[in-house]
């Protein structure tokens, strides 16, 4: 059976691993927004605050993702749970780095203008200081979208949902007539998804994003 056969007779299967693919990375994605937004929001005003928090997100990254998954597995159990947790935590370091590099980049003249217009801090905060560090937050996230396409598939070792599964299919089936084939069909899923993400966020940054802070 050659590629494309194996396509039209396993589109069904395919599509929903694609669909859990895309909504897991896209619901972890969510979480390590807020939660990474959050951290540099706390910790962009305190330059030691700032380094432990891209110090504790990028010791995080370098934990491998199966040894990640295989320690929460005796903790969470399998399936969503750890697929959920490590897809969060891997997400965090660019969207912290991105958001206190974006937040101290703002230049202090607009916040001192706000300020004497009797602007509060919360109000200074997110009226022009997250604004103006858009740019570089949604940069952040857009990292971290493509690192978690292909971190997710290392989810089915675990019992995670997504194109993983496929992938591992074909891996233990190396021999079998249609091994390749399920290797091909989930890794071009998940480009396809990350192409898909990405021009996203491409539209999402045209809209979110005044002309004047692209230029």
């Amino acid at each position: 059976m050659n590629f494309w056969d194996y396509l039209g007779s396993r589109h069904e299967q395919l599509l929903a691993d694609a669909f859990q693919h895309a909504s897991a990375v896209f619901q972890c994605m969510v979480i390590a927004t807020l939660l990474g937004i959050l951290i540099g929001v706390v910790t962009y005003r305190s330059e030691w605050a700032g380094n432990l928090a891209t110090l504790t997100t990028s010791t995080i990254l370098t934990v491998p993702s199966l040894a990640m998954i295989g320690l929460l597995i005796p903790i969470v159990g399998l399936g969503v749970p750890p697929t959920v947790i490590a897809l969060t935590l891997y997400g965090l370091l660019p969207i912290v780095r991105n958001s206190i590099v974006g937040l101290r980049g703002v230049d202090p003249a607009l916040v001192d203008a706000a300020k004497g217009i009797g602007m509060s801090r919360t109000a200074r905060l997110f009226k022009v200081e997250l604004p103006l560090a858009w740019p570089p937050i949604l940069t952040g996230i857009r990292v971290s979208t493509q690192m978690l396409m292909g971190i997710a598939a290392i989810a089915a070792y675990a019992s995670g949902p997504g194109l993983g599964n496929e992938i591992f299919r074909g891996i233990g089936s190396l021999g079998s007539k249609n091994a390749l084939n399920q290797v091909l069909a989930g890794t071009l899923g998940i480009v396809v998804l990350a192409l898909l993400f990405d021009a996203a966020y491409v539209l999402i940054g045209r809209l979110t994003i005044s002309r004047g802070i692209r230029v």
